[in-house]
């Protein structure tokens, strides 16, 4: 073929040929076997008088507009097989991920190579089309002949996806399973490009995806789901992925997405959990969600008022997984009452023999874990505050509401 190309429109209805020569069918599918090869056309289905018959990729001769010519003629009836990934029942109109892109697409053709390997041609997806290129095609299809449509296609910008960006979306776990289909190109997004994807899927979709990447990836994606979304998400999963998924949420946010969610339905991922992160979200669960508890997290860095710039270095080495948000370290005394803030940054500036109480800053703002919401905003937009200490009636620390926190809460209204 003078391109070395071939669509799968093209491919769709060609006819196959004996080593004699004689037609024996035409083309109806073709499917590849990701578990062996995750480009290569590994078998072409083609539909002759009754039956359909499988051709595999080894008893071809020769690919072109022409026909398929055989240099094998040891057919077999096809029979369905879980381990393939039929082209035109299985990729074909179907929505899929493009990973590049950032998007979900939906696939209106297919793009092979046609090359010589072992004296013999062999097809290798090579793209997916979603253009109107492909559109046109597909019109065309069966009407004008394949050779006429490739020059009237020239005026069309090309629009498609390399295969090795593509991910597929394939809900039953046993099938992803047997197709190799992997979502660890997803796991490299940025969560709010995920959360983007996520919210264009179906129900079912969502459920897939959640299910099947890594429970942190899921979390973070999760997180920026919209609110609404995020419950019906929840709900979806069984109670063990959702309890996997939650653990690994900050505290406050799983709290809130509990208290969405019907009774029954959060004793039983509360149930699946461990006992740690449980026990954190169930105290959160008990304040109001219009108070300072209910907006507060449990996760911060506290230290002794006596502690020092090097305790406080060695205390952020431990706590890694909080450094990206983490701007304040907080003082408090042998009883756990706070009495000071120290902004990380100071820690650079002074000795590491520096008592951090040297360094806290002033006035000591704080509020009680039954405080309103509108006076926590209110404190923010006063103070400029980027981290906001939240106390219990004794005047221990009991959390934290971060500014990330209130932007949340404004961006709801």
């Amino acid at each position: 073929m003078a391109e070395n190309l071939l669509y799968l429109t093209e491919l769709v209805g060609l006819k196959v040929y004996d080593t004699r020569s004689r037609r024996i069918g035409r083309v109806r599918d073709a499917a590849l076997v990701p578990l062996i090869d995750s480009s290569r056309v590994d078998r072409f289905l083609v539909g002759g008088g009754w039956a359909w018959l499988t051709v595999r990729y080894d008893q071809v001769r020769s690919i072109s507009l022409d026909g398929i010519y055989l240099q094998d003629e040891l057919l077999t009836p096809y029979h369905s097989d879980e381990y393939m990934l039929r082209l035109v029942r299985d990729l074909l109109d179907q929505q899929i991920i493009d990973v590049s892109g950032r998007k979900v697409v939906r696939v209106t053709d297919v793009t092979f190579t046609v090359s010589r390997e072992d004296g013999r041609d062999v097809l290798r997806v090579l793209e997916v089309d979603i253009g109107l290129r492909s559109v046109l095609r597909r019109l065309c299809q069966g009407i004008i002949p394949p050779r006429w449509v490739r020059r009237i296609q020239q005026r069309i910008p090309p629009n498609s996806i390399r295969w090795e960006f593509c991910n597929i979306v394939e809900a039953d776990p046993q099938r992803r399973l047997r197709l190799n289909i992997s979502h660890a190109a997803l796991e490299k997004l940025h969560p709010a490009d995920l959360a983007d994807i996520v919210e264009e899927l179906g129900p079912e979709d969502r459920e897939a995806i959640l299910s099947a990447i890594d429970s942190e990836v899921a979390a973070e994606t999760l997180s920026e789901v919209d609110p609404k979304m995020q419950v019906s998400i929840l709900e979806s999963l069984d109670a063990e992925k959702a309890a996997d998924i939650v653990e690994e949420m900050a505290p406050d946010e799983a709290a809130d997405l509990l208290a969405e969610l019907e009774e029954e339905a959060s004793a039983e991922i509360l149930q699946e959990m461990e006992t740690e992160p449980k026990a954190e979200i169930q105290e959160l669960l008990e304040f109001k969600e219009d108070s300072a508890g209910g907006l507060m997290n449990t996760e911060y860095v506290a230290l002794s008022e006596r502690a020092t710039v090097a305790d406080a270095v060695t205390a952020l080495k431990g706590n890694e997984e909080l450094l990206e948000s983490l701007n304040t370290i907080f003082l408090v005394d042998e009883e756990g009452r706070f009495k000071g803030a120290v902004p990380v940054a100071r820690l650079f500036i002074y000795p590491e023999s520096t008592e951090l109480r040297a360094l806290a800053g002033e006035p000591l703002i704080r509020v009680n874990v039954n405080e309103r919401q509108k006076r926590v905003i209110e404190l923010f937009d006063k103070y400029n505050l980027l981290a906001l200490p939240v106390v219990d009636d004794d005047d221990r620390l009991a959390g934290v509401i971060t500014a990330d926190d209130v932007i949340s809460v404004l961006r709801e209204k």
